[in-house]
C-alpha cells in the first residue's frame, strides 16, 4: 500500500473520532520559506509535510486538491497539490522555481491578505476553508488584524509552530479579542521530524470541529 493511502486511512480514523466524516472543506497549506527554514527544505521535511497534509485534503476536498502558498518577505501562490503531482512537489515547484523568493525574513500579513482575498473575493464558496499555516517562529504581530477581520468569514486558521524559536504571538491566539468567533488555533512541535502521522492529525483536527459547529450556529456557514 502506498504512503498516501496509509495516511488517508490514518486521517479517516481521526475524522471518525472527531465526528468529521462527510465534512466537505477546501484545504490550504501555507509554508514558511524564511532563512531559518532552509535546513527543513534541504532534508526533505517540508516535502514530507506537504505529503502529510495532502492526505487531509484528500478527505475534505471533492477533488482531493490542496491549495499552497509559500512566503518569506514576499509570497507566492503555487500550483495546487494532487496525488498526481505530489511526489517531488517541493523540489519542482519551490526549490527549483527561480520565480519564488526564498530564505529571506518572514512577513505573514501579506500572505494572509492574499489568502482571505482568494477565498472570500475571488472564489467565494459555501464550503469552509481549513487553512494550515506552518511557521518556525517570529510571527509578526500584524497577523492579529487579519485573524480578527476574517473571524466572520468561513476560514479557520490552524497554525503549526516548529522548532524552538519565539512563538509569543501565536501563543496568544486563544485570548485574542475583537473576533466574531474564535477562528484560530496553535500548537507547537519542537521536532516535527519525530512526530507520527497520528499525532499530527490529532493536533491538526483538534479545534476544527468546534469552530465548524459555532460557525454554523452564527450563520457563517
Amino acid at each position: 500500500m502506498s504512503t498516501i493511502s496509509l495516511r488517508k486511512d490514518k486521517v479517516k480514523i481521526v475524522l471518525t473520532k472527531k465526528k468529521l466524516t462527510g465534512v466537505k472543506a477546501k484545504v490550504g497549506l501555507v509554508l514558511d520559506i524564511s532563512g531559518s527554514m532552509r535546513r527543513l527544505y534541504k532534508i526533505g521535511e517540508v516535502q514530507e509535510a506537504v505529503e502529510r497534509v495532502a492526505a487531509v485534503a484528500s478527505q475534505f476536498d471533492d477533488d482531493g486538491s490542496l491549495d499552497v502558498w509559500v512566503y518569506d518577505n514576499e509570497f507566492s501562490r503555487l500550483p495546487e497539490v494532487t496525488e498526481h503531482n505530489l511526489l517531488g512537489y517541493v523540489e519542482k515547484n519551490i526549490l527549483g522555481n527561480n520565480a519564488i523568493h526564498k530564505f529571506g525574513r518572514n512577513d505573514e500579513p501579506q500572505v494572509m491578505a492574499d489568502i482571505i482575498n482568494k477565498y472570500t473575493v475571488e472564489e467565494p464558496s459555501d464550503e469552509p476553508v481549513f487553512l494550515i499555516f506552518i511557521n518556525d517562529g517570529g510571527c509578526k504581530p500584524g497577523i492579529k488584524r487579519f485573524i480578527v477581520e476574517s473571524s466572520n468569514k468561513p476560514i479557520f486558521w490552524q497554525f503549526v509552530g516548529i522548532g524552538d524559536s519565539n512563538f509569543d504571538v501565536l501563543r496568544k491566539l486563544d485570548t485574542m479579542e475583537g473576533r466574531f468567533i474564535d477562528n484560530a488555533n496553535f500548537f507547537h512541535f519542537e521536532d516535527i521530524e519525530k512526530i507520527t502521522d497520528e499525532q499530527l492529525y490529532e493536533n491538526l483536527l483538534d479545534e476544527f470541529p468546534s469552530w465548524l459547529e459555532e460557525a454554523k450556529e452564527k450563520g457563517i456557514l
